[in-house]
Formats: C-alpha cells, sequence, structure tokens
C-alpha cells in the first residue's frame, strides 16, 4: 500500500500542475488543467479508445520483455561459464551496448519490416543489456568459498547451481529484471513512433499531430501508471517467490 508521504507528494504534484494551468503560468492549450485532463481520459475510455491501445502496448512490452530475458539469460550463463566465449563476445557486446536501441530504428525497418517484429526489436533492445548485465554479474560474484563448501559436501552439478549460485546471484539478477522492465516502457513510445496504426505510443504521437495536448498527457500518466503496476506486480511475484530479497528490491529504484 502506498505510503502517506507517497501519496502526500503525488497530491502536491498535481496541485502544483493545478495552480500552474488555472493561475496563468503555463498556457492552458500548452498544460491543459488536470481536470481537463482527467475528463479526456474519461471519455477515451467510454469510448474503448484507451483500454485499445493500452492493450496492444502491454502486449507488446509484455512480448518484449520476456524474449529479452530468454536472450539474455542463457548467454550471461555462458559468459559465466566459457571464458574463450566471452573473450570473443565481449568487445561487440560492449560495441553493441552504447548504441541506443532507437538508433537502430531504420536498419530494424529495413530488415524486419513495419510490423510488429520491428517494434518488440526494440524493446527488446532496450532491456536486454540490464537484465544480461545483471544475471552476469550475479553469477559471477558468487562467493568462491561457497563453491568449495558445495564441493566438499559432494553437491552436484545441478546441486550447487540451484542450492549455491542461483541463492548467491539472486539479488543482482533481480535488480536486472526491474532495470529491464522500466526501460521497456521506455522504448515503447519510440517503438510505436513510426508506421504504427494502435499503441499509446501511437496515440501520444497522433495526439501531438492533432495539437491535443490533453490526450498527449493522458497517454503518458497511462504509460506512468502502468508501468508502476507492472513493476509493483514484479516487486511482489518477487516477493512471494523469495521472500529474503525484499531489501535487495530497493537496490533498482535507482
Amino acid at each position: 500500500m502506498p505510503r502517506p508521504i507517497t501519496i502526500a507528494v503525488f497530491a502536491a504534484a498535481i496541485g502544483l500542475w493545478w495552480l500552474a494551468s488555472h493561475s496563468g503560468w503555463v498556457s492552458a492549450f500548452l498544460l491543459p488543467s488536470p481536470t481537463t485532463v482527467a475528463e479526456t481520459t474519461g471519455e477515451l475510455l467510454a469510448s474503448g479508445e484507451l483500454l485499445r491501445h493500452s492493450l496492444v502496448s502491454l502486449r507488446r512490452v509484455a512480448l518484449g520483455y520476456v524474449l529479452a530475458i530468454a536472450l539474455a539469460v542463457p548467454l550471461a550463463l555462458l559468459f559465466v561459464l566459457s571464458r574463450p566465449l566471452r573473450a570473443a563476445l565481449e568487445p561487440l557486446l560492449e560495441f553493441l551496448r552504447q548504441i541506443p536501441p532507437l538508433a537502430l530504428m531504420p536498419l530494424l525497418m529495413l530488415w524486419l519490416g513495419i510490423g510488429e517484429t520491428q517494434k518488440i526489436g526494440i524493446i527488446i533492445l532496450s532491456c536486454f543489456f540490464p537484465i544480461f548485465l545483471g544475471v552476469r554479474g550475479g553469477f559471477a560474484a558468487v562467493d568462491r568459498k561457497l563453491i568449495d563448501v558445495g564441493t566438499v559436501c559432494g553437491f552436484s552439478r545441478a546441486e550447487m547451481m540451484l542450492r549455491i549460485v542461483l541463492p548467491s546471484a539472486l539479488p543482482a539478477i533481480v535488480v536486472g529484471l526491474r532495470v529491464g522492465l522500466g526501460y521497456s516502457w521506455r522504448a515503447l513510445v519510440g517503438a510505436e513512433l513510426i508506421a504504427s496504426s494502435a499503441g499509446l505510443g501511437y496515440m501520444i504521437v497522433d495526439a501531438e499531430n492533432l495539437a491535443r495536448t490533453d490526450i498527449v498527457l493522458a497517454g503518458i500518466l497511462v504509460i506512468g501508471g502502468l508501468g508502476l503496476l507492472a513493476d509493483h506486480l514484479l516487486r511482489f511475484a518477487i516477493r512471494r517467490a523469495a521472500p529474503w530479497l525484499a531489501g535487495d528490491l530497493e537496490m533498482a529504484r535507482a
């Protein structure tokens, strides 16, 4: 449940927004009041347009995030287990990590077309490296003494992984998963920016072309709300599966 100070901060932000709009500090055209945005959001909900765009974006984010995990986790494990593979691929991956995913959009459009594959590809590229680095760092940082203890106890390779390596690596993995999830939402608008006919990013860009600032703000608030909800659900699932990681969940807030 949100803490009182959290509610107070959100209330203060909304109050400042309302004051800036109604007092004339900012043009009401450029910054519609919270009541105007709320009315517009209600109209979009009633027409079903907001729900349709939200479901499309949720599907893209979920698919891109799951595929990024499916790619990042095995590759990170291979990097930890194979020094030759790490030496061969690390420079290339470090080079690719420095390139903003949106800079690759023209190439992805040429290679993958302008359909769903290109949009999901942008999301995968955005959240792949935080997950990859979290998993790799977690496994690489496992205390060697714990491995030696497992060897002395006669653990098999599978037992070593499940009882020693994975629990030790989980804090860093959790941080990577949370950061990666946030990056997937950040990439959403860019992924839906070009050649899209549905999604919250498309709704925002279309509203910008029509000078509908109220719809732009409504879309931004919905993206923020859905991202916050997704993060809370991920944290809830992690707490239920591994209660001892509650403190480590706060490490990914930055």
